[in-house]
């Protein structure tokens, strides 16, 4: 049985893909079986790995075709780490599930029929609340929300909590556990305390002991098509999605 996460967040520019790609990239080098996911049109978890988008036949025929994963998983430069690409095809989601009758659990269908080949799977959503979305949400047993440490970081969190709670009302059972990771920290920065605090204070039990520093390696790293962990390993970036993947594994075990 495999841990499902899905790291979203409306918001762009908090990290989302950062931690996608880094977080499945450390959870395989620590020996996992992972498979990460990327249905965001914009494919950068997919670049991120050093794989390129596809037209069609990625992650837009998991939700179209999900009976045949075969078809749309792909290896990685990593051990034990699986991609199943970006498509242009995604970009026109509403019209590519136009006649499924239950569109919200295509890609849920979809990763049952991968349940027993991967321990861990890893969502990369795009930054909205639209079909994808909910498709990753309602297929996950986790949700990671990016919480940028800097002014406009609660910008759309309460959007972001209401459309985790549209998803929930489309499960069959319990909905994703939430968890909620500060992306982006830099203690000089004068409004990181209020938002941690203003976080905390709500969610303190469901966020992430681990903290991701601003780390100019974190940012670098995509343009070389390799994680933090293989660009720049001894980084303060790198150190952290080390530690935060150890946190997600003692999670769940």
């Amino acid at each position: 049985m495999n841990r499902t996460f899905a790291i979203a967040n409306q918001k762009g520019g908090v990290g989302k893909t950062t931690t996608a790609v880094n977080v499945a990239a450390d959870l395989a080098i620590a020996g996992k079986r992972c498979v990460l996911v990327d249905i965001d049109p914009q494919g950068n978890a997919t670049s991120g790995l050093g794989s390129e988008k596809r037209a069609r036949g990625g992650s837009d025929a998991a939700l179209t075709a999900p009976s045949k994963p075969e078809a749309w998983i792909e290896t990685s430069r990593i051990d034990r780490l699986a991609l199943v690409p970006a498509a242009d095809r995604l970009s026109s989601a509403e019209q590519l599930l136009r006649h499924e009758v239950d569109r919200y659990r295509q890609l849920k269908r979809a990763l049952e029929h991968m349940e027993d080949r991967f321990e861990f799977v890893l969502i990369d959503c795009p930054p909205s609340s639209g079909l994808l979305t909910l498709n990753a949400i309602v297929a996950a047993d986790h949700v990671i929300i990016p919480v940028q440490c800097e002014y406009y970081a609660m910008e759309g969190l309460a959007q972001m909590i209401h459309t985790l709670d549209l998803a929930e009302a489309e499960q069959e059972g319990p909905g994703a556990e939430r968890h909620f990771l500060f992306t982006m920290y830099d203690p000089a920065e004068p409004l990181a305390g209020d938002i941690i605090n203003e976080v905390l204070s709500h969610f303190e039990s469901r966020t992430f002991r681990t903290w991701i520093p601003r780390d100019p390696a974190l940012s670098e790293a995509p343009s070389h098509g390799v994680p933090v962990i293989e660009y720049a390993p001894n980084s303060r970036g790198a150190n952290a999605y080390v530690q935060l993947a150890r946190e997600i594994m003692d999670a769940t075990e």
